[in-house]
């Protein structure tokens, strides 16, 4: 950190966080921004980005960060005396994906509630700004038929399980082990009116799955790495006939992606890409 933004600061001061590709690592530093005193994150391709106020200790900021992540890329710059208690809110946009839009509360008035997936930017990921999630939410109508079972691993805010519902599952299950992001997940699936349907666990997905197996569709938006362990339970864990749509991959992991899942007998359905991101939706040969 340059010497000039050390200490308690005079300026609103822009803070970008590149955390490791690890995982956990990224909902990890977005906790500790939480935890610094961000009002707000914003999801920036693979950065996540807030604003701290006049008089913020920024090496307390930097601790509290690389605490949680010590491999995390930290870039700190005074910026333009600025609201950022609000203006942080105008980097949020609505989203319309398919038959869906994922907004945030403050632009979902006059939207169809049926259509529209309402949800609060906190400390859990998953709020419509990042690829990842955009990239599951475009592939899933084309695998889902309602009345059907689906879980979702790694569920953060719930976004993509609140999408499962509203595109007409009949059960799903919401897997999370960070505790942290819990809260938020369930007050997203009450706001969004399907606490009927969707059922918000804080458990490893690994070891949960299994017990809430067969399922019909199973999302996992997670770091390639965590996908290729889970690959097995996933294929023991869907019905026949069922399929998968995977996420949080990198466009230049690709193609060792697909010869995973060719050596464990995947047959890839649909792809999505956007920026440096890549969704793919698979069944078993």
């Amino acid at each position: 950190m340059p010497d000039s933004l050390r200490g308690p600061t005079e300026k609103w001061i822009s803070v970008r966080v590149r955390p490791d590709r690890a995982s956990g690592a990224r909902e990890a530093c977005m906790a500790a921004l939480f935890e610094a005193g961000a009002q707000g994150v914003h999801e920036d391709g693979t950065s996540l980005v807030t604003h701290f106020p006049p008089g913020t200790d920024l090496e307390a900021v930097h601790r509290i960060v690389t605490e949680a992540d010590e491999q995390a890329v930290i870039e700190t710059a005074p910026v333009p005396d600025v609201d950022w208690s609000e203006a942080w809110k105008s980097r949020i946009t609505s989203h319309q994906l398919g038959p869906l839009t994922v907004t945030p509360p403050w632009l979902a008035e006059g939207m169809d509630p049926a259509v529209t997936i309402v949800i609060e930017p906190g400390m859990a990921f998953g709020t419509g700004e990042h690829p990842t999630t955009r990239g599951v939410v475009r592939l899933l109508p084309n695998r889902l038929a309602a009345g059907q079972v689906v879980a979702d691993l790694g569920a953060g805010s719930a976004v993509l399980a609140i999408a499962a519902a509203k595109l007409g599952a009949a059960r799903v299950y919401a897997i999370e082990l960070d505790g942290d992001a819990i809260p938020d997940a369930e007050q997203n699936v009450q706001r969004n009116g399907v606490a009927g349907q969707v059922h918000v666990f804080e458990a490893d997905a690994g070891a949960v799955l299994p017990l809430v197996a067969p399922v019909d569709i199973i999302l996992a938006n997670i770091i390639s790495s965590v996908l290729i362990e889970l690959m097995p339970v996933i294929g023991a864990s869907l019905r026949e006939g069922g399929s998968a749509i995977l996420s949080g991959i990198l466009l230049e992991e690709r193609p060792t992606m697909i010869e995973v899942l060719s050596v464990h007998g995947w047959t890839i359905l649909e792809e999505d890409a956007e920026d440096i991101w890549w969704s793919v939706s698979i069944a078993k040969a």
